[in-house]
């Protein structure tokens, strides 16, 4: 009879390693899971140097953090331990962050976060310590389904789902990763909170990028890679320069505030020319893509994608953590992969996640999903791709 973790085993024969942050949701996953019986190990990372960030409200895995894990694991009884993660989380969040930037590129590094730390070098490390599972307190669920592998779905509470942060994780992983929160409501975290007696029950919730202290990305840009700070030209759609700009990382594409341009209508960033050190800014109606080129695709939805893409997989997708899904198709376009939107979508960010649902809401299920590489708009469709105004694919979504 599996336990409630969906583990073969009596819960105080079952060890699970929780990660945590020392924020409430991860408290609230180790105290549960201790009061069922398990054999709970916490573990908090060290990403990076604390001090600036350590009395600042507002950022997850601050100094202060540490202190409050290492106080909820005494309170509810179980072995702490603080892993230095530092080099690990520079070379694969922090740098892979600033190359991105100065690419032109508006990245996600809590993505890169899941997918090359904690759930690559934590789940390592929990395994060596003969962990069944490794457990955190994302608002995410998994189910398991017919050929006994687990799916990745959304969580119950759709203004705190994370399913676009972990569309990485690799059906490996999911094997092994427990979400208790996935179910819950933030309210309900919170009342579990304070009935454990947890006094992180009123933490306020991590806002900002954990590595940035002052809250200004372009400084840890700026030290990393000074080029992306060099002066250039803001031009329209015909290249005309219409201004000058102190670095392209001071920008993203759908920006229109802060241009320090005269205009008599509004303009927006349209694309960032990392190369000639050009922002490209124009008319919202500029901002509309269809196509949207993929690098590092993941699936994990059923059976291999290789094989079950054909002519195309009728998708919902999300270009950004804050927008709702929208209908879209797969394809496989040489030796790639892009996405066709049905409706478009305004403000596609190169470096932002293009994530894979199987549903526009609810408990949706996760099918993966890819960088952006690259968006195009209708009027500049490549050659030999069918126009979205005349696929069948899509009139058939339309209706």
């Amino acid at each position: 009879m599996p336990n409630s973790l969906d583990l073969e085993g009596r819960p105080q024969d079952t060890r699970i390693v929780v990660a945590m942050s020392g924020g409430v949701d991860s408290s609230v996953t180790a105290a549960l899971l201790k009061s069922e019986g398990y054999d709970v190990v916490g573990i908090t990372l060290q990403l990076y140097d604390h001090g600036a960030a350590t009395h600042r409200k507002g950022a997850c895995c601050a100094g202060r953090d540490i202190h409050d894990a290492r106080n909820v694991a005494e309170r509810i009884g179980i072995p702490h331990y603080v892993l230095d993660y530092e080099s690990r989380f520079r070379e694969s969040v922090i740098d892979n962050f600033a190359d991105s930037y100065a690419l032109g590129e508006t990245p996600v590094p809590c993505i890169e976060c899941n997918r090359s730390v904690k759930f690559r070098d934590l789940l390592s490390t929990a395994r060596e310590l003969g962990a069944s599972a490794l457990a955190t307190g994302h608002y995410v669920a998994s189910r398991r389904v017919a050929d006994g592998s687990r799916a990745l779905v959304c969580a119950a509470d759709a203004d705190r789902d994370q399913s676009y942060f972990l569309f990485a994780t690799t059906p490996e992983q999911l094997d092994y990763l427990r979400f208790p929160l996935g179910d819950m409501t933030k309210p309900q975290t919170r009342e579990l909170a304070r009935r454990f007696g947890l006094e992180v029950a009123d933490k306020q919730d991590s806002q900002d990028i954990c590595f940035v202290p002052t809250g200004r990305y372009t400084d840890i840009i700026g030290r990393l890679k000074p080029g992306a700070i060099e002066p250039g030209d803001i031009v329209d759609l015909d290249g005309h320069v219409i201004g000058q700009h102190q670095g392209i990382i001071h920008f993203t594409v759908g920006q229109r505030k802060g241009l320090g341009i005269a205009s008599p209508a509004p303009l927006y960033v349209v694309k960032l020319d990392a190369a000639n050190r050009r922002v490209v800014v124009g008319p919202r109606e500029a901002l509309r893509m269809d196509r949207i080129q993929l690098r590092d695709v993941n699936w994990i939805g059923d059976g291999a994608l290789d094989r079950v893409i054909g002519a195309g997989i009728e998708m919902f997708v999300r270009v950004r953590s804050t927008r709702p899904p929208q209908p879209a198709w797969l394809r496989a376009v040489d030796g790639g992969y892009e996405v066709e939107l049905v409706a478009g979508e305004e403000g596609v960010s190169p470096g932002q996640a293009c994530v894979f649902y199987d549903a526009p809401s609810g408990q949706a299920r996760v099918l993966g999903g890819g960088f952006i590489k690259s968006a195009t708009a209708r009027k500049v469709a490549r050659a030999g791709v069918q126009d979205i105004t005349t696929s069948p694919l899509a009139e058939a979504m339309r209706g």
